[in-house]
């Protein structure tokens, strides 16, 4: 690794930072003790707090909570009624839980293209690889910018398809004023520690289609069920229940939901933060021509879960792993977001090629996140630009 800390100095910073980190306070650790010391410590009341609570910020008329985003991207998918030789247009840059979810039914991911500046699925390429084996889209809110939901909305109706929103990382994100969550079909969240709200785990589904619900309710726990309406064979007895389905055990504890719904109280103070940190951040690198900046459709009013730079290799003699390796030299640690998930080597097993989508392509190899997180100072945000800026510099042509 070529060491910019030994060219240029000592590092920008002693300590080390990282793309991105969970912020726990007090109340927090005193919502979990509390549920971990009360009766019930899964299946009790917390979780369904916490269902009503996504409801109220959502705008949705239904939740239901998860053990993870995964788990939730597979419900969804579930629900959808994916199956053997149905096809389901994807996004080629997410995590690939987003397309495993449509291997797990049985179907067939179909990758499109992203536009290369807001590095959204391009509502063009989803239309262009639509067949008569289609049966939902799952566009993904990359960085916590909503998609294009007019027109992706639009192309779905026009062909009968299910949307399925993938808002792992778009909580708190309004589209046209209207919050990520009550706009798909089904839209799926992930907690994972690095998103803007945490629990540890979890994840979850919001729809306003009470037929999805009861299906996303079932498939949460084992297809199992008390209520008697859902049942073959019903009775009233207390202890009875019956499985109407295969499910899974998907449930979260009640110390997650504790812990989620105490997060989720400080999402306000989250979200506002965040956005400061990427105005801070695009101010700094308008001046940097190396540096390429996300553009923002205007209907998105974003919570930022991850800040991308894309490097301007035509201004620099480096690629993009050079300039990482120095950027973590000055004890700035960025992160990739994310190689195209067709590229992954099973899907090549699967008979995935690289080329399909050169737009996503172009862009993995010339991106990184850089820090991005709510107890991120100002100092540390400026640390972060003067590293940057350090490494541009070293590398200009």
């Amino acid at each position: 690794m070529e060491n910019l800390a030994i060219f240029g100095g000592k590092p920008v910073r002693e300590n080390k930072i990282f793309y991105g980190r969970q912020y726990i306070d007090q109340e927090d650790v005193d919502a979990v003790v509390e549920t971990l010391t009360s009766p019930l410590i899964t299946c009790g009341p917390k979780v369904e707090a916490l269902e009503k609570k996504l409801c109220e910020i959502t705008g949705a008329k239904y939740a239901v909570v998860v053990s993870n985003g995964t788990a939730a991207l597979h419900l969804a998918a579930m629900a959808a009624g994916i199956q053997e030789g149905d096809e389901v247009i994807v996004s080629s840059i997410t995590f690939a839980a987003s397309s495993n979810c449509v291997l797990y039914c049985g179907g067939t991911p179909v990758f499109a293209d992203i536009n290369p500046e807001t590095y959204n699925i391009d509502p063009a390429s989803v239309r262009r690889l639509i067949t008569p084996k289609t049966k939902a889209v799952v566009a993904v809110d990359f960085t916590g910018q909503a998609v294009e939901l007019d027109e992706i909305r639009a192309i779905c109706k026009e062909h009968n398809l299910i949307l399925i929103e993938d808002a792992a990382h778009s909580i708190g994100t309004r589209y046209k004023g209207q919050p990520v969550g009550s706009i798909a079909d089904m839209t799926t969240f992930s907690f994972h520690p690095v998103k803007t709200v945490t629990g540890g785990e979890g994840g979850a589904i919001t729809t306003n289609d009470e037929a999805l619900y009861r299906k996303l309710h079932l498939y949460r726990t084992h297809g199992i069920t008390r209520d008697m309406s859902e049942m073959v064979n019903p009775s009233d007895a207390m202890w009875y229940n019956e499985q109407v389905c295969l499910g899974y055990n998907y449930r979260m504890t009640d110390f997650q939901a504790a812990l989620l719904l105490s997060q989720l109280h400080k999402l306000p103070k989250f979200s506002e933060r965040r956005k400061q940190i990427v105005k801070m951040y695009d101010e700094a690198f308008a001046e940097v021509p190396e540096i390429i900046v996300q553009k923002e459709i205007p209907e998105s009013d974003t919570t930022r879960h991850l800040y991308i730079i894309r490097l301007n290799l035509e201004l620099l003699r480096c690629d993009r792993r050079q300039f990482f390796d120095a950027l973590y030299a000055e004890n700035t640690c960025p992160q990739v977001h994310y190689l195209p998930v067709y590229m992954h080597s099973y899907y090549e097993k699967l008979g995935y090629k690289a080329g399909i989508c050169p737009e996503a392509e172009a862009f993995y190899n010339s991106v990184m996140s850089i820090p991005l997180y709510y107890s991120l100072t100002d100092e540390d945000v400026q640390d972060v630009v003067r590293a940057v800026k350090k490494v541009a510099a070293y590398y200009r042509r």
